[in-house]
């Protein structure tokens, strides 16, 4: 198990963790859970491939709503949900995790601070909508009387459930490996080279033909950075869409690519949201100050 720790701006970052599939004896099933998930995503798969009909208005209509899900949610989903034998198997010293971040990016005294921050900021936010969700789920029961078309609301309901549920139980797996300080955090050269890159340069082709970014050339991009953008100045994004493939493919993991794209796209809109609406306010501000009073003769 592998916590990549990535910041996509300055101020917000994406947790997402890696794990290594245990071989099973021959024989041996999968867990319900995993079987259930890989039936679920190759049925999703299959009705994307559909050139029309309601299967290919869903899946285009479900894909939409996935981009809306927060991030971190995606993120927690990605941490191993809380049980009593990991808790034993982690204090065991077995499965404690391996914590890598961009140490030129994002200083090694803020990563306990910022995980976190991770692992209980939305605790009592997923804990509520599960249960909103499983509560909704009998309600939309009678949708299913519907011929031809699947119980649309009871099978998103049982989505929403389901994801609260493993970023709750996630976020408390990392909670507990937090408190029983179980978790070391490490800085990872290949990542301060591939944000080095991903600042550098403006397309990922131009990145792919340029070499790696020497030791120097990291450490004075860093530099620069922590100068023209401290805590104090605004918010700046540190990742490209791009960067996801890039990091992808380094790290051997296909999976973290849309995670990375996700996280982009919703920092991108929230940062452009909050510029037009700090504009807003400056010309309401403009249009509403009094005029400066003339002098008197």
């Amino acid at each position: 198990m592998r916590l990549f720790v990535l910041p996509i701006s300055t101020r917000r970052t994406l947790i997402y963790c890696e794990r290594v599939n245990k071989k099973l004896p021959p024989g041996e099933k999968p867990p319900i859970v995993d079987r259930v998930t890989s039936k679920a995503n190759e049925t999703w798969a299959e009705w994307e491939k559909a050139e029309k009909g309601w299967k290919k208005m869903l899946t285009e209509y479900g894909n939409k709503v996935f981009t809306r899900i927060p991030f971190a949610e995606w993120g927690l989903k990605t941490i191993p949900p809380i049980s009593a034998e990991r808790q034993a198997a982690a204090l065991a010293g077995k499965g404690t995790p391996e914590v890598v971040f961009p140490g030129a990016f994002l200083p090694s005294n803020r990563v306990t601070s910022v995980l976190h921050k991770l692992a209980t900021e939305r605790q009592s936010l997923h804990r509520k909508r599960m249960w909103w969700s499983i509560v909704g789920m009998p309600i939309s029961v009678p949708f299913a009387l519907v011929p031809i078309v699947p119980n649309i609301p009871f099978f998103y309901l049982a989505f929403r459930a389901w994801s609260h549920y493993r970023a709750l139980y996630g976020s408390q797996y990392l909670e507990f490996l937090l408190d029983k300080k179980l978790i070391k955090p490490t800085p990872s050269i290949s990542l301060d080279e591939l944000y080095t890159a991903g600042l550098t340069y403006t397309t990922r082709a131009e990145s792919r033909e340029a070499p790696m970014p020497t030791e120097e050339h990291t450490a004075k991009v860093s530099k620069t950075f922590a100068t023209t953008h401290g805590e104090e100045s605004e918010e700046f994004m540190l990742l490209r869409r791009w960067n996801g493939k890039l990091l992808a493919e380094h790290f051997k993991l296909p999976e973290m690519e849309i995670e990375i794209e996700r996280a982009v796209e919703q920092v991108e809109k929230a940062l452009e949201a909050d510029r037009a609406l700090q504009q807003e306010k400056r010309a309401l501000d403009q249009a509403t100050a009094q005029p400066p009073q003339q002098k008197q003769d």
